[in-house]
C-alpha cells in the first residue's frame, strides 16, 4: 500500500507542531510540496486567521532560543531574514536593549571568564563578542570583567 502523501496544510501543520515559523519560512517549505492548484498564500492566511501561525510568536521563540548567546544585532539581523519589519521589529529591538549588557557579561563569562593580561587578548575577546553581535556599548562593559563584590 503507498503511503498516505500529506496535505499542504498538513504538512503545515505538521511544520507548526515542532516549532514556531515565520510566515515567509513556512512559505518557502510549502512551496516545495505545492502542487498547480494549491494556493499557499490562501493556506498561510487560514492558518494565521485560526491563530497557528503567528509572526509575534515566532518572534518571541526566535529571541529566547538565540538572546543567550547573541546580541542585538545579530538576533535583529535574523528576524529581518525571516520577514519580521516595520513597528514590530521596532517593539522588539527596544526590548532587546535592556539586557544587552548583562548577556554579553554572560557570553564573555562562560567563553573567557578572565579579565584580558595583554592588548592581544583583549582584541581577541573583543571580536569575539563583536562576531556575536553585541554593540560595542555593551562589548565594552563585558571585557571589563565583573568586580570581585559582583560575583557574589
Amino acid at each position: 500500500m503507498a503511503a498516505m502523501q500529506l496535505s499542504l496544510k498538513g504538512r503545515a501543520l505538521r511544520y507548526l507542531s515542532m516549532r514556531e515559523h515565520s510566515r515567509l519560512e513556512l512559505r518557502r517549505k510549502l512551496a516545495r510540496h505545492a502542487e498547480e492548484g494549491d494556493d499557499v498564500e490562501a493556506l498561510l492566511d487560514l492558518l494565521e486567521a485560526a491563530n497557528w501561525l503567528s509572526q509575534e510568536r515566532f518572534s518571541e521563540a526566535l529571541i529566547h532560543r538565540r538572546e543567550a548567546r547573541y546580541g542585538n544585532s545579530r538576533i535583529v539581523a535574523e528576524l529581518q531574514s525571516h520577514g519580521v519589519g516595520g513597528e514590530a521589529l521596532q517593539e522588539l529591538k527596544a526590548g532587546l536593549v535592556e539586557g544587552e549588557t548583562e548577556r554579553a557579561r554572560e557570553v564573555w563569562r562562560r567563553k573567557f571568564g578572565a579579565v584580558a593580561s595583554d592588548p592581544a587578548q583583549r582584541n581577541k575577546q573583543v571580536r569575539f563578542l563583536m562576531q556575536r553581535g553585541f554593540s560595542q556599548r555593551a562589548v565594552q562593559a563585558a571585557i571589563k570583567g565583573y568586580e570581585p563584590d559582583e560575583m557574589e
